[in-house]
């Protein structure tokens, strides 16, 4: 299953991400009250922060809903929230470890990343490249292998 995965090293604290998603999310505005991924920036550290949905194996938000309101797509492996079932109850806020889950004042319903039905918008305007779309799986062995390399090189220099 694919998901969005994020590289620290390259997020320049654009915001393009929320953005992209607040427009896709609602069809209108680019406010990131809208966007279901967050970008947290701790200026005195100089360090930005993008957060999103990690759609887990073991979805801890979808077991405790208790009007069944998300459930997982089988096409994308979303975990995704129907609007029209969600009661508002924010178990799914508290159940998440994350804090990826967010609540619509306005719909007075849960939000999250649904993967915008595969092609995340996130990932499009990324202009660092921070962001990718891809199974986790790949992205760790590509870790693996960027510490194994550094590691090389280190051994190499004694």
């Amino acid at each position: 299953m694919k998901t969005v995965t994020v590289d620290l090293k390259k997020c320049v604290g654009c915001r393009n991400c929320e953005m992209a998603c607040a427009f896709a999310s609602t069809g209108s505005d680019c406010m990131r009250v809208h966007s279901n991924i967050r970008v947290s920036v701790y200026a005195s550290q100089r360090f930005v922060m993008p957060m999103t949905c990690f759609h887990c194996e073991e979805a801890w938000c979808m077991e405790v809903c208790p009007a069944h309101a998300i459930s997982r797509n089988a096409r994308t492996g979303a975990v995704e929230i129907r609007e029209e079932r969600c009661a508002g109850c924010k178990m799914c806020m508290l159940a998440c470890p994350y804090g990826n889950i967010h609540f619509d004042h306005e719909k007075l319903v849960s939000r999250k990343c649904d993967l915008c039905a595969g092609d995340p918008e996130c990932v499009k305007h990324c202009i660092g490249g921070a962001l990718n779309y891809e199974d986790p799986d790949e992205c760790n062995d590509r870790k693996q292998q960027s510490v194994g390399r550094k590691l090389a090189d280190m051994v190499k220099g004694l």
